[in-house]
C-alpha cells in the first residue's frame, strides 16, 4: 500500500510527459463493447480517470451506467462553513453537471453508501455493482478505479470489481488517479505492460475539461478559511488535462466454466497458489525467516490478534497456516484444543517444538484447500494465509471455512496490506472476499496502513457485550 498527502506537489506533469514509455503503450480497442459500466469511488473519479472513454462510447450510442458508490462528503472533514450534508448535495449536483458534458444520455446510478465506509459496507457495493452489470457477457466492458491506487476507497472499489468480473466473466479495465501523484515515469514497479492508452479527440477532451470544471468543490477552495482549501491542486489537475487516457487490464481468472476448464481475460493468468516448492524453498537455512521473535511489528500485531478475539477461552480452534507457531502459542492459552496446519514441513517442525509441551494442540501438514481437515471448529484464523491463494482456490478455502464454522463461531482474518509481486492476491482482496460474502457478517475491523485485521461470523453478528447481557 502507498502513503502520500494530496496537499504535497507530488510528481510534476512534466515529468509525466518527458517519459518515452506513452509511445510504447498499445492503443486500447474498444471494439465489441455493447455496454459500459463505470464505477467510481467518489463524485469526480470517473471524471478524472475516465472521461474521455465514456465520451468515446456513449457517442456512439452504447448504453453507459455510471455508479457512483458515495457523495463524497468527507472530502473537507474540518470545514467550518460546509457540513457533510452540504457537500454531498453539492457534488452530487456537480456529477450530474459534469456527466451532462461528457456522456448526457448515461444512466447516474447514486449508490449513497457513506463516505469512508465502503469497506464496512463492501457486501452492499458488491451488489450493486453485480446489479449495474446484470447478466454479463463478453460484451460489456467494466470500468473502476485501480486498486493499486494508494486510496483506500479506490482500493476496495477496485477488489470488489475484480471479484464481480470473475464471478460475471465481464472484461475490466481499471483507471488510476492517485498513481500520478505519488509515481513517476521511472517507477518500474507500475504495471506497465498491462496498460493501454486511449487518445482523445479534441470533442473528447473539449468535453473532459468542461466535465472537469464542474467538480469546483474539489478544484477550488471552498472558503478561505482553513479547512476549506483546495483538495485537487492545480498540478495535480494537469494530469487528466492531457490528450489520452490509461487504462490498466489486470488479467482476470473467470470462474470455472461448465465443462470445468477456467476461461481468462487479457494476455496472462493470474498465478496459480503457491505451491509447496515455494515455502520450502523460503524456509530452507532459516530459523525465523518473518521475524516473528524478533520484530516489534510483529509482537504488536499478535497482541492485537488476541486482543480482537471474541470470546476468552473456545473448545476447539483451526490456525490455517500456522508457520513457526509463534501465534499458535498465543492461541493455544485461549483454547481447549487446538489444531494448527501449514503446507510446508520445515516450519511444522519448529512449530512442533515449540509447543513440545502443550498436549491440547496438534499439528498436519496439508496443502490447502485441497485437503483440508474434519470436524467443527469454534474459532478458526487465517493470518498471513490467504493471499497465497490464487481467486478459485481462496474461495474454495472460504467454502470450507464457513462448513467447518461450528454454529456461532468466529473467523479471524489478518493479513499484510503491502504489494508482495509473488503473491496471487492482496490482503485487501483476500478480506473483500470474506466480507461481501453472503453467509457472512464483519463483527469487528481493525485497519492500518501495514494490516487489516478482520472477525467475521455467521449472521446475525452478536458483539461482546451482547453476549455477555450489557447491551
Amino acid at each position: 500500500m502507498v502513503s502520500f498527502d494530496h496537499r504535497d506537489s507530488g510528481t510534476l506533469e512534466a515529468n509525466w510527459m518527458e517519459s518515452a514509455r506513452w509511445a510504447q503503450l498499445p492503443r486500447l480497442d474498444l471494439n465489441g463493447v455493447r455496454r459500459l459500466v463505470v464505477i467510481a469511488a467518489h463524485p469526480d473519479d470517473e471524471t478524472l480517470g475516465a472521461a474521455g472513454l465514456i465520451s468515446r462510447v456513449g457517442s456512439s450510442d452504447v448504453p453507459v451506467t455510471i455508479a457512483v458508490a458515495t457523495d463524497g462528503e468527507r472530502s473537507h472533514p474540518n470545514s467550518p462553513t460546509h457540513s457533510a450534508r452540504d457537500l454531498a448535495r453539492i457534488r452530487r449536483t456537480e456529477l450530474i453537471h459534469a456527466l451532462s458534458s461528457i456522456s448526457p444520455n448515461a444512466e447516474l446510478r447514486l449508490l449513497g453508501i457513506p463516505d469512508g465506509l465502503l469497506r464496512e459496507e463492501s457486501a452492499r457495493l458488491r451488489r450493486s455493482v453485480e446489479d449495474a452489470v446484470g447478466a454479463g457477457g463478453d460484451g460489456v466492458l467494466l470500468v473502476a478505479p485501480w486498486e493499486g491506487d494508494g486510496h483506500r476507497d479506490h482500493r476496495i472499489v477496485g477488489a470488489v470489481a475484480r471479484q464481480v468480473a470473475r464471478r460475471t466473466g465481464v472484461r475490466l479495465l481499471e483507471y488510476p488517479i492517485w498513481m500520478w501523484h505519488w509515481a513517476g515515469p521511472d517507477d518500474d514497479s507500475l504495471p506497465w505492460e498491462n496498460m493501454f492508452r486511449l487518445d482523445l479527440a479534441e470533442t473528447e477532451l473539449a468535453a473532459k475539461s468542461d466535465a472537469m470544471s464542474r467538480h469546483r468543490s474539489q478544484i477550488e477552495p471552498l472558503s478561505d478559511a482553513p479547512g476549506d482549501e483546495v483538495l485537487l491542486n492545480t498540478e495535480f489537475q494537469a494530469h487528466f488535462a492531457r490528450a489520452f487516457e490509461i487504462f490498466i487490464a489486470a488479467p482476470i481468472e473467470r470462474a470455472p466454466a461448465a465443462g470445468g476448464a477456467s476461461v481468462t481475460h487479457d494476455a496472462e493468468r493470474l498465478p496459480g497458489s503457491l505451491p509447496e516448492q515455494f515455502f520450502d524453498r523460503f524456509y530452507a537455512g532459516k530459523s525465523d525467516p518473518w521475524g516473528f521473535e524478533s520484530r516489534w511489528y510483529e509482537e504488536r500485531k499478535r497482541a492485537i490478534t488476541i486482543a480482537c478475539l471474541p470470546r476468552r477461552r473456545v473448545a476447539s480452534a483451526l490456525e490455517v497456516g500456522c508457520s513457526t507457531g509463534v501465534l499458535t502459542a498465543e492461541l493455544a492459552s485461549r483454547c481447549d484444543r487446538l489444531l494448527a496446519i501449514d503446507i510446508a514441513a520445515a516450519p511444522l517442525e519448529a512449530a512442533r517444538k515449540r509447543l513440545a509441551e502443550s498436549p491440547t494442540v496438534e499439528f498436519a501438514k496439508m496443502t490447502t484447500p485441497h485437503e483440508w481437515p474434519d470436524g467443527e471448529y469454534d474459532l478458526i484464523v487465517l493470518s498471513e494465509v490467504g493471499y497465497y491463494w490464487a481467486q478459485d482456490d481462496l474461495e474454495t478455502a472460504l467454502d470450507k471455512v464457513m462448513h467447518s464454522l461450528a454454529d456461532g463461531g468466529h473467523v479471524l482474518a489478518c493479513h499484510w496490506r503491502h504489494d508482495v509481486p509473488e503473491y496471487p492476491l492482496s490482503g485487501d482482496v483476500v478480506h473483500a472476499a470474506i466480507a461481501t460474502r453472503a453467509d457472512v457478517v464483519t463483527l469487528v475491523t481493525h485497519e492500518e496502513d501495514d494490516f487489516i485485521l478482520g472477525v467475521f461470523s455467521r449472521p446475525p453478528a452478536v458483539s461482546v457485550a451482547q453476549e455477555e447481557g450489557l447491551a
